[in-house]
């Protein structure tokens, strides 16, 4: 799960503080792990288009996150 730990910076690049990052990482931790281990490995992208593939079955907090930051 390691990997995801830089997908969040992806998505928050126009956050810039640290802070803001932890909240995205948190909500969509569980969401990679469930719908996205094939992926996991095969970098930040692959990991974002598979959380809008499973768009449908995220958790509320990570669709938020997603959507907050224009994805």
């Amino acid at each position: 799960m390691s990997r995801f730990l830089f997908i969040i910076p992806l998505v928050l690049c126009t956050a810039g503080a640290s802070a803001q990052q932890q909240p995205g990482q948190d909500a969509c931790a569980r969401d990679v792990t469930r719908h996205c281990r094939a992926v996991m490995n095969n970098g930040d992208g692959a990991v974002l288009a598979c959380l809008k593939q499973n768009r449908a079955r995220l958790s509320k907090a990570c669709d938020k996150v997603l959507t907050d930051h224009g994805q």
